[in-house]
């Protein structure tokens, strides 16, 4: 089995890595429902299938399917034969679920903003990225890499990157290095906003970041006065989750005055 750079495969080939992906998972209780993204040859679906769970894999390669349903007997009726991107998660799980992966590479900031979609339903995820992409995810106010990723997933997730991963334990190795990141559902689903509002200033504000926000918010309102004030003085990644919110609100009000 060879893997294929259509389907962006690196297989992981430590052990004890693998190991460590399968039990950062947060088990409180027994029988708690797990979807597996891309589980290739199984090098974690194995250990997986040993932990008290309910496990469902979600895998798009038809010759990896074959190889799984040969393998693994456990998976008998458990594989979602299809791209994890055009999966409906309701059909599948009827309440919350865990998600874990060695993630593609090429698709695994569709893959985020798809559990984000999901949030309702997703309390945990322990994944695999590119650590280009798994440093942004829980990139702090005031980084160079804080960007919309990092604003719209820790708006609804604590994150953590977990540890990283050297490119050489993957076959073939990747060109660059990994971490496994692990997203945490806050407590508080409610952001407290017009999180479609609060989408879209992210967005705007971060596709012109060395911008100040009086510079990028002026479609937003039509009072040129409330853009003097100090906070739009700022750069977008100077701005924490909280503060996003908060000029959401504000924005929101202005609108109905």
């Amino acid at each position: 089995m060879k893997p294929k750079k259509s389907f962006g495969q690196h297989f992981l080939r430590n052990e004890e890595i693998t190991k460590s992906i399968a039990h950062s998972l947060t088990l409180n209780e027994e029988n708690v429902e797990v979807l597996e993204i891309g589980p290739g040859k199984g090098v974690l679906t194995k250990y997986l299938l040993d932990m008290p769970i309910n496990l469902l894999v979600v895998e798009a390669d038809r010759d990896m399917i074959a190889y799984l349903k040969e393998n693994f007997q456990g998976l008998k009726n458990r594989i979602i034969e299809s791209d994890v991107l055009k999966v409906n998660f309701k059909h599948h799980f009827d309440n919350q679920f865990f998600v874990i992966g060695n993630f593609p590479y090429n698709i695994s900031s569709q893959i985020l903003f798809k559990v984000l979609e999901n949030r309702a339903q997703i309390p945990e995820m322990v994944g695999m990225f590119q650590r280009e992409v798994g440093v942004r995810v829980a990139a702090p106010p005031g980084s160079k890499i804080y960007g919309v990723t990092s604003v719209l997933i820790q708006a609804f997730y604590d994150t953590e990157v977990l540890f990283e991963v050297d490119r050489m334990n993957f076959d073939p190795p990747p060109k660059v290095q990994s971490v496994v990141i692990k997203l945490t559902r806050k407590e508080n689903a409610d952001l407290g906003c017009d999180f479609s509002l609060f989408k879209s200033i992210v967005k705007i504000t971060f596709g012109q970041r060395r911008k100040m926000l009086r510079n990028t918010l002026k479609q937003f309102t039509s009072d040129p006065d409330f853009l003097q004030h100090a906070r739009f003085q700022k750069r977008p990644e100077q701005l924490s989750v909280e503060e996003f919110v908060e000029l959401t609100n504000e924005i929101t009000r202005r609108r109905s005055l």
